[in-house]
């Protein structure tokens, strides 16, 4: 029975067993709580696990590598494994990765990355983290909404745009942000205050500006235990005697016990707002003060002379002007339209949304205003978990047409994500050729194959997922101050004429040779 609690009253007449040991009543708490755990959220999180490892791997093993990025993730966690700093080469020489994005949390894939040297251990982890993001958004709509709309919308979350296209663009450090969220904010709907605030506390390590969303959560806190009520005043302690109680004192002599007059008092017990709310305003100031601290100190002693806290949203001249309106509005509709059908916007979850939108809507940048790239994926806990919550609140609504539709929206977001997903990443799971390694992929790996491990080497895209694990890599035209031994280029589309020209063009008095080229690839070495 959903969010049902069983009192098992003592049977009269048989006197009160005797107390349990401490180790006993812990173990049997135990057993009561594994009786009463569905596995319903693990299971689906198993099955996202395993679909999104398929959709990152078979990505890389055919050499779709969308960007850089993974590339500047793994030479930064490739610095934590060796207990060195996070360089990227790829955006520098000597480049420390704190200097671009604060993001320390991207140590924890370390020892993994130790043991397991190459782009699919980040991959794998990435695939772990939204998964494990799915538990607790399934969890918390199962005991909110019952168990068939838990599955719902936790499959509807799994299957979401936002997560879908994140999971297919390579690597990024959101993925922490994935579960943290999750956990969080069902932490709040289940009004469980002290979890809520310690999940979202993490976020000032993902990415700078998602202290201000831990702030944002602790406003969430505040408002949410102002709403539980106020306990009642003290009262006597005879007062919350049971009555058989009052009636065998009554009976016994004949006489009825009276109570003192001023007798003891039993102090009303602190009210959540009293008890959370500090912590929840705490984390509001440390929130808003850890991001403060990265843009305005952290970042910048990391990046070195040059460093502008703000240029991503600024702009450096060379990009468009504000989101068109028509822009961001589609953003907004795609973000709240198929996900939660709008009910999320009657939830104050919603709030958590806010700092993304804004810093995304801000930019300079078009790519940060649209629906590609990973940018949304942080939205999809907060826009489903505030879905689960306005679901719930609207139960209790006075207008019939909001609670039937409400009681509608998991099934209809399930049904929107399943369709949607036709034309999503996920989709090419189904195609057999998705599996398929293809004779141009094998031969563009052995014509790479021919830099030895520990070159330098400048390069663009294409080469970057297979040479970053062993050698040092810069990015083409950027490796400023270093003459590199190697140049391994995609030159599929042809946008380099002449690549003997080009490599002596970005290294005045430096020669190079073509040593290989084959299926659009070309390998440079200095002679």
């Amino acid at each position: 029975m959903d969010r049902a609690e069983a009192v098992i009253p003592q049977q009269s007449g048989e006197s009160a067993p005797r107390a349990a040991s401490p180790g006993a009543a812990g173990l049997a708490g135990l057993r009561l709580r594994l009786a009463g755990v569905r596995p319903d959220p693990y299971l689906l999180g198993v099955v996202f696990f395993v679909a999104y490892v398929l959709l990152s791997l078979v990505r890389y093993r055919r050499m779709l590598t969308m960007s850089w990025d993974l590339g500047i993730f793994e030479q930064a966690v490739r610095g934590y494994a060796h207990l060195q700093a996070p360089t990227t080469p790829l955006k520098g020489p000597g480049f420390n990765a704190l200097g671009d994005h604060f993001s320390p949390i991207t140590a924890l894939i370390a020892p993994f990355y130790r043991v397991f040297p190459t782009p699919a251990t980040l991959l794998v982890a990435q695939a772990l983290l939204f998964a494990l993001s799915v538990v607790p958004v399934t969890r918390g709509a199962g005991l909110l909404l019952g168990r068939g709309r838990g599955l719902a919308v936790g499959a509807a979350y799994g299957l979401s745009w936002g997560v879908q296209r994140a999971v297919d663009f390579d690597f990024h450090e959101i993925a922490f942000a994935m579960p943290l969220l999750a956990f969080s904010l069902e932490a709040v709907i289940r009004r469980r205050w002290g979890a809520a605030m310690w999940w979202a506390l993490p976020l000032v390590l993902v990415k700078e500006d998602l202290g201000v969303t831990a702030a944002t959560i602790g406003a969430i806190v505040w408002w949410r235990t102002r709403e539980t009520g106020v306990p009642d005043a003290a009262v006597p302690a005879q007062a919350g005697a049971p009555d058989e109680e009052q009636s065998a004192g009554a009976d016994k002599d004949g006489d009825k016990d009276e109570a003192p007059e001023g007798g003891d008092q039993v102090e009303a017990p602190l009210s959540d707002a009293q008890r959370y709310g500090p912590w929840a305003i705490g984390l509001m100031g440390f929130g808003v003060a850890a991001s403060a601290l990265a843009l305005g100190v952290l970042i910048p002693a990391f990046h070195g002379p040059g460093y502008d806290a703000f240029n991503h949203i600024n702009g450096d001249g060379t990009m468009t002007g504000h989101v068109p309106f028509g822009t961001a509005l589609r953003t907004l509709l795609w973000i709240l339209l198929p996900t939660s059908g709008l009910l999320a916007l009657r939830s104050p979850l919603i709030v958590a949304a806010l700092p993304t939108i804004g810093w995304r809507f801000l930019s300079h940048y078009p790519e940060n205003w649209g629906t590609a790239w990973h940018y949304s994926a942080v939205l999809m806990p907060v826009i489903f978990l505030a879905l689960v919550d306005a679901a719930d609140r609207s139960r209790q609504s006075r207008r019939p047409w909001l609670r039937s539709y409400a009681s509608g929206v998991p099934a209809a977001a399930v049904g929107a994500a399943m369709a949607l997903t036709l034309s999503l990443p996920l989709a090419s799971l189904s195609h057999s050729d998705t599996y398929k390694v293809d004779a141009r992929t094998k031969s563009v790996e052995k014509l790479l194959d021919l830099i030895p491990d520990g070159a330098t080497v400048e390069a663009n895209v294409g080469p970057i997922s297979r040479l970053v694990h062993r050698t040092t890599v810069y990015w083409v035209g950027g490796a400023t101050g270093v003459v590199p031994q190697y140049i391994a280029l995609d030159n599929s589309s042809g946008w380099v004429p002449d690549p003997v020209t080009y490599g002596t063009q970005l290294h005045p008095g430096a020669t190079y040779t073509q040593i290989a080229a084959q299926d659009g690839y070309v390998i440079l070495r200095r002679t």
